[in-house]
């Protein structure tokens, strides 16, 4: 039993009123509970609470707006590697003057968007650099496994709704190792091995961290963030905390694999996404590189977290990209009892009676269609399934301000609502700008001749029309003449 909705009324009550109604789906909690542990993304009701008690002020905004010199310093990382690429190539088109010579500035923006994400969230949330992008050296083995997960895990849908949630109640943990072990499937071996990757490493750096804390202050400085991380901030407050809300050190560890892994692939592909439609729209991209350039001018170059967050239409192309494109198309949740569920705009039953709510039998799959919710024409208007940024620059449709739209961010779905909405969404928001901020003052970026198409998988990601199997994000770049 399936049922797919965007109505307001109807989300609000599953996300906010009656959200302890509505669970999470088992294959959803058992997945995360395999992959990273008794962490947020795994736990519901009070021990779910308990947690987002101790992590809520982690991601308060006195602390993220202290992570502007991580965000900035690996954005200018990005930008000379760009800028590498580009002397390289034009070198090789000085030499070569065949038409061919033009694909020479394509720049793969999802790669350098990934490792973007990564390497904030390794520094600013742990004081890790996973990729200091040094010449001669390997990336880290986390990069591939996070890059490889989303494409494996894809292909094992029916077997992660299905077997998992059964499979994970058989048995000790060693029993259930000894089963994937020995299960004739290279894909879950291959999902294995990048679970274990993720594991030891943050195991690593966990207790390197733990250590620290133990050393004092001055073990902490010599540390990537010098003890500013959000880890360390996370460890004082629940050596802090009652023995009642204290986390054990596998929770803490379970947390720090959602964080990598939730802020990764969303981040990378909302990134990825807006460079793409400011190559499609080159009007877009030069007023907003107008606005930097004169912010950066008026700040003498660098941009404070109040700069950035200041800056009108930044932001509104931030908000535009993530109402129109929002990186996870639709969530699932599952009443466990029978319940009725109130809509906003009635529909018509099958038997042409008009319907202002809908019976739900308990266990019913529902799908929340954030796509949709976000693009929904009696509350946007005409223009919904456009993407016009300067519609954030006025005030917006009457009809959206009285749906009362259940989410945290801007009358949008995008990072959910209730108990359960995504815990860093200013954390991804500072993220987007100040990347977004930085590569567009030196670079001019232009579509490819082959088409992209963007898959619609739990995570939207773009790949080549020719090639559907390959994440990648091929843009034209130049570099912006002073």
């Amino acid at each position: 039993k399936y049922l797919e909705i965007y109505d307001p009324k109807a989300m609000h009550h599953i996300l906010v009123k009656d959200q302890v109604i509505y669970e999470e789906t088992s294959s959803f909690l058992a997945q995360n509970e395999v992959m990273f542990g008794r962490g947020l993304t795994s736990t519901q009701g009070e021990p779910h609470k308990k947690q987002r008690k101790i992590l809520n002020p982690v991601f308060s905004i006195a602390h993220i707006r202290n992570m502007i010199p991580v965000f900035s310093d690996v954005a200018k990382e990005i930008e000379k590697a760009i800028k590498s690429k580009l002397v390289q190539t034009q070198g090789a088109q000085e030499v070569n003057q065949s038409s061919m010579t033009i694909h020479l500035n394509l720049v793969d923006i999802l790669y350098w968007m990934s490792w973007a994400a990564l390497e904030m969230i390794g520094q600013s949330s742990f004081g890790y650099s996973f990729d200091p992008l040094v010449k001669g050296t390997k990336p880290h083995p986390f990069c591939d496994a996070i890059k490889a997960f989303s494409t494996n895990t894809t292909k094992m849908a029916l077997e992660i709704e299905y077997l998992l949630p059964i499979i994970i109640k058989i048995g000790s943990p060693r029993f259930r190792r000894w089963l994937v072990d020995h299960f004739p499937s290279r894909r879950l071996r291959a999902i294995r091995d990048m679970v274990d990757t993720w594991n030891r490493t943050t195991t690593r750096i966990f207790e390197e961290k733990k250590r620290a804390l133990m050393e004092g202050d001055e073990a902490l400085v010599n540390q990537v963030r010098q003890g500013k991380d959000l880890l360390t901030i996370l460890m004082r407050k629940n050596m802090e905390a009652s023995e009642e809300d204290k986390m054990p050190d596998k929770e803490v560890l379970a947390h720090m694999m959602v964080l990598i892994f939730a802020a990764t692939d969303t981040t990378s592909s909302a990134l990825s996404r807006t460079l793409h439609l400011l190559s499609l729209h080159p009007e877009v991209q030069e007023r907003l590189r107008a606005e930097v350039t004169e912010a950066r001018k008026a700040h003498n170059g660098d941009l404070s977290y109040d700069d950035l967050v200041s800056l009108p239409f930044l932001d509104a192309i931030c908000r535009e990209t993530l109402r129109l494109h929002a990186p996870v198309p639709k969530v699932a949740r599952v009443p466990r009892q029978d319940i009725v569920l109130p809509l906003l705009t009635s529909i018509k039953g099958n038997d042409g009676r008009e319907m202002n709510s809908i019976l739900v039998p308990k266990n019913t799959k529902i799908f929340i269609d954030i796509l949709n919710a976000n693009r929904d024409t009696l509350l946007w208007g005409p223009d919904s399934l456009e993407w016009k940024p300067e519609r954030w620059l006025k005030p917006l449709p009457e009809a959206l301000c009285e749906a009362r739209i259940p989410g945290i961010y801007s009358h949008l779905l995008t990072f959910l609502g209730g108990g359960r909405a995504c815990i860093g969404f200013k954390f991804s928001q500072l993220e987007m700008k100040v990347v977004l901020s930085t590569l567009i003052s030196q670079f001019r970026f232009f579509p490819p001749r082959k088409e992209i198409v963007w898959q619609m998988g739990g995570i939207t990601t773009p790949t080549l029309k020719d090639f559907p199997e390959v994440p990648q994000l091929p843009l034209v770049v130049e570099l912006v003449k002073a």
